[in-house]
């Protein structure tokens, strides 16, 4: 059964405020105020001048703390893409990551197509390759490394229509076939193309996209915790996607769950940081004592595309 022996994140020091962050929008000083008290958005961290998105990797890889004296176990490097303009053309950071971390001799490939959610599309497909392998006579003990970050590369990125605004953070994870503590119980995705941000067909994409989305999310999570075994109210926590606390508190409506059932206390620490949000609030719940030996809790995202994702593991 697939499970994450270690998880790691990485926050750039540089923090920018809200306002600041919006200051070349022109936006009416209402719409800010309603970001901050409706949406809870407060600051976002950024990288320095001149720091790279191959530098937000490395440092998340770095901060795992067994990485170092297993990297000989390390068969494959996983980057969780979100975005499909992350770098100029023609720049591709994952085999500077590679070189970097010592790992030339690991298969390397992106996870895309999947927006938000490939975090936990790579935890999955992960899992599965160290399986195969082991069935087939491999390493039973191999390893696999995903790294997830962007850097807010277009304007776009900065903020969208639907309130997400996003930051700069990094998140790295080293996934095994087995283990014993963060097991993989379930994994639900549901992908509706006829809600894709960027399709030219239906120019009413993105209000159906708002209307229908508090009801898929809700769907996935459902789906997950029945897969898993269990129903929604037995989740000891979700680690959400910080894409707003409002919509979460929509989300918890429907499912008939407490707002306290989701973890959202870094939505205005650092905003939407693309793939890597379940895995720092992972770091959040584990560091404050929120999530104990055997708890079973839940990681969601969702994406343009659309894509609607959730994943139940066992603490």
């Amino acid at each position: 059964m697939t499970a994450l022996r270690e998880i790691a994140g990485h926050l750039p020091d540089h923090r920018v405020p809200l306002e600041e962050l919006l200051a070349g929008w022109q936006l009416p000083a209402s719409t800010v105020d309603t970001l901050r008290r409706s949406y809870g958005y407060s600051e976002v961290r950024r990288q320095k001048p001149g720091e790279t998105l191959t530098d937000l990797l490395v440092q998340a890889a770095h901060n795992l703390p067994s990485l170092a004296g297993n990297l000989s176990r390390v068969r494959y490097v996983l980057y969780a893409r979100t975005v499909p303009v992350s770098q100029p053309h023609p720049y591709n950071p994952l085999p500077d990551v590679c070189e970097q971390l010592g790992l030339g001799d690991a298969t390397a490939f992106a996870v895309t197509h999947h927006g938000c959610a490939a975090g936990l599309l790579a935890v999955d497909m992960a899992g599965r390759l160290l399986a195969m392998d082991a069935d087939t006579g491999g390493d039973r003990d191999a390893l696999a490394l995903i790294v997830a970050a962007e850097q807010v590369f277009t304007l776009d990125e900065t903020l969208r229509p639907e309130a997400r605004i996003f930051g700069e953070a990094s998140a790295a994870c080293l996934v095994a076939a087995d283990g014993p503590r963060d097991r993989v119980l379930s994994y639900a995705t549901l992908q509706r193309g006829d809600l894709d941000h960027w399709a030219t067909d239906r120019p009413d994409h993105a209000e159906r996209f708002a209307k229908e989305y508090t009801v898929l999310v809700a769907e996935v999570i459902s789906t997950a915790a029945e897969r898993a075994g269990l129903r929604v109210d037995e989740l000891a926590l979700i680690l959400p996607h910080n894409v707003n606390v409002r919509s979460w508190r929509k989300v918890c409506r429907q499912l008939g769950l407490p707002p306290t059932s989701v973890l959202l206390d870094n939505v205005p620490l650092f905003g939407h940081t693309f793939a890597a949000d379940p895995f720092l609030n992972y770091r959040t719940a584990v560091d404050s004592g929120l999530l104990r030996a055997g708890d079973r809790y839940l990681m969601a995202s969702a994406a343009y595309g659309a894509i609607f994702s959730a994943m139940v593991l066992e603490h």
